[in-house]
C-alpha cells in the first residue's frame, strides 16, 4: 500500500473533516499546495445515477470561462481544405491517411482528436488505440464536425470533456492552483451547471450526491455545493 509523504499527512490533519464552501475548499487547496509546481485542479463528484444502466451514462463537455492553465494538443483528421482549416485555427497536426497511420502506429502525443465526418470511416479502426485513452472523436462531444476551425478554437480555448466513470464518478479540470480564487470559483460552477444538464431523465433524487476539490497532489477537500434558489 501506498504512503502518502509528510507534507500531505500535515495537510491532512489541517484539513476540513466535513462539507465546506467551494470558496473555503478553493481557498484551502490554494494555501495549501502539495508540491511545488503550479497543481492542477480538479473536481470530483458522485452521481446519484444507475450506473448499471445505459441511459443513464453522464457524458458532455463545457467551455470554462478562464480555461484549464494547460496546452491543449490537438490533432484533426481531416483532408484539403478542412485540413487547412485546422491548421489555421491552431491545429498541432492535421491530416488524413498519414496521421491515420501514424495513430494507427501507437501515436497519441496529443490530448484532443477532432474528425470530420467523411474522416471517421476511417478513424472508428483506431478504436484500439483511441478508445482507452478517452481520444475517440465523438459527434456528442463537438469533435466529429465538418465546422474544424471552431472546434480547434474551442479545445485550445478551454473546453473539457467529461465523462462518468464506471461506479457513477466524474472528474473534471478546473485550472490551476495559480488561478485567482474567482476564477476558479467560476470554473467550476461551469461545469456544475454543465453536469446538472446532462442529468438522466431516469435519474432519481439528488443528482449530485458528493462532491470534492484537489490538487494533482494534494488532500482532497469535501464540498457542499451551491443550491438553486
Amino acid at each position: 500500500m501506498a504512503k502518502h509523504g509528510k507534507k500531505y499527512r500535515d495537510t491532512l490533519k489541517l484539513a476540513p473533516k466535513t462539507p465546506v464552501s467551494l470558496e473555503e475548499a478553493i481557498a484551502f487547496v490554494k494555501e495549501h499546495p502539495g508540491a511545488k509546481f503550479d497543481e492542477t485542479v480538479e473536481i470530483a463528484m458522485r452521481l446519484g445515477v444507475d450506473y448499471k444502466k445505459s441511459d443513464q451514462t453522464v457524458r458532455g463537455t463545457v467551455s470554462l470561462p478562464h480555461g484549464t492553465g494547460r496546452t491543449v494538443r490537438v490533432i484533426v483528421f481531416a483532408a484539403g481544405a478542412q485540413a487547412d482549416a485546422a491548421r489555421e485555427a491552431g491545429a498541432d497536426e492535421a491530416g488524413y491517411d498519414e496521421l491515420i497511420e501514424k495513430v494507427r502506429g501507437g501515436w497519441t502525443e496529443f490530448d484532443v482528436a477532432i474528425a470530420t465526418t467523411d474522416a471517421m470511416k476511417e478513424v472508428r479502426k483506431l478504436g484500439r488505440v483511441l478508445g482507452p485513452r478517452g481520444l475517440m472523436p465523438n459527434p456528442k462531444t463537438g469533435t466529429v464536425t465538418d465546422d474544424v476551425g471552431p472546434a480547434v478554437t474551442a479545445a485550445k480555448g478551454g473546453r473539457v470533456e467529461f465523462r462518468m466513470d464506471r461506479t457513477g464518478n466524474v472528474s473534471v479540470c478546473c485550472g490551476k492552483r495559480s488561478f485567482e480564487a474567482q476564477k476558479l470559483l467560476e470554473n467550476i460552477l461551469a461545469i456544475i451547471e454543465a453536469l446538472n444538464h446532462e442529468r438522466p431523465a431516469g435519474a432519481k433524487g439528488t443528482f449530485i450526491r458528493s462532491c470534492t476539490i484537489s490538487t494533482t497532489m494534494g488532500v482532497g477537500i469535501p464540498v457542499v455545493l451551491p443550491t438553486k434558489e
